[in-house]
């Protein structure tokens, strides 16, 4: 009789500290945002609006991460795209046309105030659902 066995979950071993990371960038952008908007949103509207923006991604993501299945991985690795072409984009923006951002944004300089974890962190997001995905179909 041939044994069979759950498949795998994105939110298995390396995957929770990946969701762990995801909950506190969401925590802490959307705290950024919040503040920003609120306190002086008339000095920097575009960058206050993508503080917004990467909070609502790193919401995304992590949820996606914590949900597993199918469709949840599809909003993943969706997530993670959008996140890493927004933190290049914005990223080369403030490198060339710092003018354009007066106040910093979460993926200001590539993630510079965030030790750059806005920049790796998407990757290791799609590289570990690939791995994930792998696993799975294996199983």
């Amino acid at each position: 009789m041939a044994e069979t066995t759950a498949p795998r979950t994105l939110g298995t071993g390396p995957g929770r500290v990946l969701i762990a990371v995801y909950g506190i960038f969401a925590l802490s952008a959307s705290g950024r945002a919040v503040v920003q908007i609120a306190t002086k949103f008339t000095d920097a509207p575009l960058a206050y609006l993508l503080s917004a923006f990467a909070a609502a991604v790193y919401i995304v993501a992590t949820v996606a991460l914590a949900k597993g299945g199918e469709t949840w991985r599809r909003v993943a690795l969706a997530s993670c795209s959008i996140e890493l072409a927004g933190v290049v984009a914005v990223g080369l923006l403030t490198v060339f046309d710092a003018a354009a951002f007066p106040d910093d944004t979460v993926w200001t300089d590539f993630g510079r105030g965030y030790g750059y974890v806005p920049l790796v962190l998407p990757i290791i997001g799609l590289l570990w659902l690939r791995y994930a995905g792998k696993r799975r179909a294996v199983v």
